[in-house]
């Protein structure tokens, strides 16, 4: 199995691990950048535990074994053994770059103490942020390096969600990646209307007491 940025960006050209049933465990690159990642038919545990507990955990879990490594036992396990906390399991889509300026009217912001972006910077590192039509444009690197991508609308008209998910696609020059709680329909529609591909699905532990940067190990 290849890193764990050489397994996002092939996932997010369309070159998926293989559909086997397998669990394969990686080592976190930080400290802050712990979790599980779903694929069809294969997952990816990201933590510096011990494997063989890893596996023996998973194979205690009463369930289909695909299903295991999201059980909410299995979760929960790995919450205690490890101390962190976690929020929801989120779907990951992808979008790759798009050439041309954004259409919405952007205006980056230096300083904002916005809820999303107080947030963002708790769980990405170089973090920027524009403004538009009464919503924020949130980017960041997080898990693996990858470009994380996070909408913010309070305001405006209808299609601000899907402006703000294409625009992020036309400033990048590589793939640019969102997590979106599945229950979030509107979110949903915002990122697909915007070209934007399900991968797979994805839950975060975070550190307990705010979670370390990963600038220079995970860029």
């Amino acid at each position: 199995m290849e890193t764990l940025p050489e397994l996002l960006d092939a996932v997010a050209h369309d070159r998926f691990p293989p559909p086997d049933g397998t669990v394969t465990v990686l080592p976190q690159l930080c400290r802050r950048d712990a979790g599980v990642l779903a694929f069809t038919a294969h997952t990816v545990v990201l933590t510096d535990e011990d494997p063989a507990w890893v596996r023996a955990t998973l194979a205690a879990v009463d369930c289909d074994p695909l299903a295991a490594p999201m059980h909410p036992r299995f979760l929960t396990a790995l919450l205690d053994r490890t101390g962190r906390t976690a929020e929801t399991v989120d779907a990951l889509w992808v979008g790759t770059p798009l050439p041309g300026p954004p259409a919405l009217p952007l205006r980056e912001v230096a300083d904002t103490g916005h809820p999303r972006v107080v947030r963002a910077r708790r769980r990405r590192d170089s973090v920027r942020v524009w403004a538009a039509d009464g919503a924020l444009l949130v980017v960041g690197r997080g898990v693996g390096g990858r470009l994380e991508v996070a909408l913010e609308v309070d305001g405006g008209g209808a299609g601000v969600g899907r402006g703000l998910a294409l625009a992020a696609r036309q400033l990048a020059d590589e793939p640019v990646w969102a997590q979106v709680s599945p229950g979030n329909a509107r979110s949903s529609r915002a990122f697909l209307a915007a070209g934007y591909r399900p991968v797979g699905g994805e839950v975060l532990l975070s550190a307990r007491g705010g979670s370390t940067g990963c600038s220079g190990s995970c860029s």
